[in-house]
């Protein structure tokens, strides 16, 4: 094939036969054409191979390309070796694309050429099968759109669906593309592009149908799990956000603070005292730091806030988003600001 296309779709596929022909049938139907599918099978044992074949017969713009088991990471990282688009667009082979997502998602780089990485909103399907924790993730992922919410939200959980994105070639190999780290590749991803300062938005419209299903590696894997999750946040707080800081306050001493603070200290974090409103812990400690009631983070802050070297940072580091709204307002009202004297983490 002669003719360089303009976006590379990267799909993995490991044992997919169930739901492979439905994905490439949603690429194929894309309104923009011009793109090549580097559909890279992690060595299946199903029809998986079959079905690349076949559809790579009737549609050359499918390539597949074939090697041993190796895992998501590394199979992610050869198709990424074979991508010759400016852009890379990426999918699983269990999810679906709506007909107009490249053509959509081009037009806002074509409008915005300050971006790096486009994504869009999403629908978990089939609707029977996404529980309460998956729609209400769902919500709170397509309230993101533009750069600054996404980049404010990015330690509560992940902020960009991994199947859903067009990313510009250069960007993902500036950072030597996905990387092991036993926690989630595509996460760790995001927060290091966001480390780069690269450039994040959404497509305000559901293009990406996002299949629930209980053999998703996110289910069955457990770098995938909630303590992997919070090593990489603490991991990527700890080279970003805290590492000129003076000390950490974690606001939460509930399980995700508790959590939290133990792979911050692994990460070589100061941890100054914890924050919570339940009487019953307020006055004890934990982790041998105390814990003190919201009335005194005033006096608990650095007297030299505003140098950023001097500064405390306070991480509020709580699950529920009601919880949080309200541990937000106390805070604004404290004058301090988000992303640079606090963020908020789950």
């Amino acid at each position: 094939m002669s003719h360089t296309p303009r976006i590379s779709v990267l799909l993995p596929a490991y044992d997919t036969e169930t739901f492979l022909p439905d994905c490439l049938r949603s690429l194929q139907r894309q309104t923009f054409a011009d793109f090549e599918v580097i559909a890279v099978d992690d060595g299946s044992t199903d029809a998986t191979p079959s079905i690349l074949d076949s559809f790579a017969a009737a549609d050359p713009r499918i390539r597949p390309i074939r090697h041993d088991h190796r895992g998501l990471i590394a199979t992610l990282n050869s198709g990424l070796d074979e991508c010759r688009g400016q852009f890379v667009a990426r999918i699983d082979a269990d999810d679906l694309a709506h007909p107009r997502r490249l053509e959509l998602q081009i037009k806002a780089f074509l409008d915005n050429p300050e971006l790096d990485v486009v994504s869009s909103l999403v629908s978990h399907f089939p609707r029977a099968a996404v529980g309460m924790g998956f729609r209400i993730y769902e919500q709170w992922l397509n309230s993101l759109i533009h750069h600054e919410e996404i980049l404010r939200e990015r330690f509560i959980e992940s902020p960009i669906p991994h199947p859903s994105v067009l990313i510009r070639r250069e960007v993902l190999e500036s950072v030597d593309g996905y990387r092991d780290m036993q926690w989630p590749e595509d996460y760790d991803l995001w927060l290091r592009l966001a480390h780069c300062e690269k450039r994040f938005a959404k497509v305000p419209r559901v293009l990406c149908l996002w299949r629930q299903h209980e053999s998703r590696l996110t289910k069955t894997d457990r770098r995938y799990s909630v303590e992997k999750f919070l090593a990489c946040k603490a991991h990527h707080l700890a080279v970003g956000p805290l590492r000129s800081c003076r000390r950490v306050i974690i606001w939460g001493a509930g399980q995700t603070g508790r959590r939290l603070s133990k792979h911050l200290k692994r990460f070589g974090c100061q941890l100054a005292a914890f924050i919570d409103i339940d009487p019953k812990k307020i006055g004890s400690t934990l982790r041998g730091l105390p814990i003190h009631s919201p009335n005194e983070l005033t006096r608990l802050l650095s007297p030299q806030q505003r140098n950023p070297q001097q500064r405390d940072v306070v991480l509020a580091a709580v699950s529920s988003r009601g919880a949080r709204a309200l541990i937000r307002e106390q805070l604004d009202r404290a004058l301090l600001r988000e992303t640079v004297d606090y963020w908020c983490v789950a």
